[in-house]
């Protein structure tokens, strides 16, 4: 029976460039899980969006002189341009700023507030007496009290990582224009996550064997500590307006920690109203046989463990995460990325120089999935030239090309299988079975692992067939041996699609078969003997070693 799996996945702020930090955080774990599923004949929903309402968005607005919505639809456009370049599959990808998304947000605030789960109370915030407003977290600057950086955020130290409150900083200022900002009470919204904070743990005790230990030791640790209520709206312009009537919230928004987790049910709703079928998204958040994943990095674990929990518990009935496969960071030529020093490889500058399904090679091979990991040039360059070329694109080139050559431009007739012919195909079809498994509980590392060992034991069998011996002395033989590795091939194609889409399609399509390789199925296709082969041509460029000084120099270059 096929299953129903919704795959929920972090909203990128839009207000700026996706980097290979991000790629490799969830979206590129998210789309090889998608498709997966997709090639086994799941019925599967991804959804995710652009959060356009964070304080990063109107700080970007303010420093190039244009509106926040400006910004917004820039890099909404280059997100989507992005994940068509680079293979990333969305059923939707939408933004916060549609109508839907905001109303479906004022049903699950008014919900929560009819039962009691938010209740109005006073708090103190920074407020710039020469702007004349509050001041979000990110408008305040100063020095981190924990490692002495003087440019900390009010809410978190890019240098050391340390969360904290604005009035943490030592000499807090406005980043606006510089001056000590006052402190002044305001009264906000707050979610009563204290209320449940016993139901949560109860249900999060189920999840040992199914979550990452990072996820699950993080948030057991969270709730073991005691939740405390927050405050879910803030003193801004830019956002979804707080739906309660009166002039004291009339310039006050959902807080976006609050309002973008929402996205995930807003997106699904939006899917089902653009597919004609308005009430199709209750199939992935009310039935209770679908199961939901959520990828993110490791710094939004909690808002997807126990807040996004904790409000679908006080809305409805909607099916809580089943799984949430956080990852860790990935970090370039053993630094943190950073966004303000400009230390990072830009996706949309990737893309522009490279081909997508190297760069997916290798931070599949190298995902943060159980700790940090790091992107060299120097590495990339070696496992595209040694791994992707040297092995599988080496493999399927010389086969399909030695075949076309000498058997009319098609697939061999074979003979008889020896044992060692019969041990390949063995461990082809051990290989599919192992790298499913490991795609079911979000191993992508070993999964990738299972293909690429396939592929180096289909190069070790052509060596010792040697079918270009064996076509002077035994064409049966050879043909045989030729047929052998190609049905590997219809193996490794498949198994590999959901890390190398673009290059798996490719060899679909010189095998001699048509359409897209997820119609096909997870299991590999059969090779009928005759079939017309495409004429062979690469899977992949070897890359020159100079790549790794340019690359490194213009990442100095740019450094800020």
């Amino acid at each position: 029976m096929p299953e129903r799996i919704f795959i929920g996945v972090a909203w990128p702020y839009a207000n700026g460039p996706l980097h290979l930090g991000h790629i490799a955080g969830c979206y590129l774990p998210a789309d090889i899980f998608a498709r997966y599923h997709r090639l086994k004949g799941n019925e599967v929903l991804m959804v995710s969006g652009s959060d356009q309402h964070g304080t990063p968005i109107t700080i970007r607005a303010e420093q190039e002189g244009t509106t926040p919505q400006e910004v917004v639809s820039r890099y909404h456009a280059l997100f989507q341009k992005d994940w068509k370049r680079l293979g990333i599959g969305f059923d939707l990808f939408t933004t916060t700023g549609t109508d839907n998304h905001r109303q479906v947000a004022h049903d699950i605030f008014l919900s929560l507030l009819r039962q009691g789960y938010l209740y109005q109370a006073v708090m103190s915030q920074p407020y710039c007496q020469k702007q004349g407003r509050f001041l979000p977290d990110r408008y305040v600057e100063g020095t981190c009290p924990n490692c002495g950086n003087p440019r900390a955020r009010g809410d978190q130290c890019e240098a050391c990582g340390k969360p904290m409150n604005p009035q943490d900083l030592v000499g807090m200022r406005c980043r606006l224009c510089d001056e000590p900002p006052v402190i002044r009470e305001t009264t906000h919204f707050f979610l009563k996550l204290s209320a449940f904070q016993d139901r949560l743990l109860e249900w999060a005790r189920t999840k040992e064997d199914i979550w990452r230990p990072n996820v699950y030791n993080s948030t057991i640790g969270f709730l073991q500590s005691g939740l405390q209520d927050r405050a879910i709206t803030r003193d801004i312009e830019w956002g979804v307006a707080v739906p309660v009537e009166g002039e004291e919230f009339a310039h006050k928004r959902l807080y976006v920690w609050f309002e973008a987790v929402i996205g995930y049910l807003s997106a699904s709703k939006e899917w089902a109203q653009r597919a004609g079928q308005p009430e199709r998204w209750r199939d992935f958040w009310q039935d209770k046989g679908c199961r939901s994943y959520y990828f993110i990095g490791k710094d939004n674990i909690p808002f997807h463990t126990i807040i996004w929990p904790a409000m679908l518990m006080g809305y409805s009935d909607h099916s809580l995460p089943y799984d949430v496969p956080a990852n860790e960071f990935l970090t370039l030529e053993a630094r943190k990325f950073s966004t303000s020093q400009n230390w990072a490889v830009w996706l949309p500058d990737y893309l522009e120089r490279y081909a997508p399904d190297p760069l997916r090679y290798y931070l599949s091979a190298a995902m943060p999935e159980t700790g940090d990991a790091d992107f060299s040039w120097r590495e990339f360059v070696r496992r595209n030239n040694d791994e992707l070329v040297a092995t599988y694109g080496n493999l399927a080139h010389r086969v399909l090309t030695f075949t076309y050559r000498n058997f009319d431009g098609r697939v061999p007739q074979p003979g008889a299988l020896d044992s060692t012919d019969q041990e390949l195909l063995a461990r082809a079809d051990r290989a599919a079975e192992d790298a499913g498994r490991h795609l079911e509980h979000c191993n992508f590392r070993m999964a990738l692992d299972a293909s690429m060992g396939l592929a180096q034991a289909a190069n070790r069998y052509v060596d010792v067939k040697a079918p270009w011996r064996s076509f002077r002395e035994d064409r049966v033989a050879c043909a045989t041996a030729l047929w052998t590795t190609l049905r590997v091939l219809c193996t490794l194609k498949t198994t590999l699609y959901p890390f190398l889409p673009f290059s798996s399609q490719r060899l679909h399509e010189l095998l001699g078969f048509t359409g897209a390789v997820e119609q096909t199925g997870w299991q590999a296709q059969d090779l009928p003997p005759r079939q017309q082969l495409a004429k062979p041509e690469p899977l992949f460029s070897k890359l020159d070693d100079a790549v790794v000084e340019e690359e490194t120099g213009r990442l100095e270059a740019q450094r800020r």
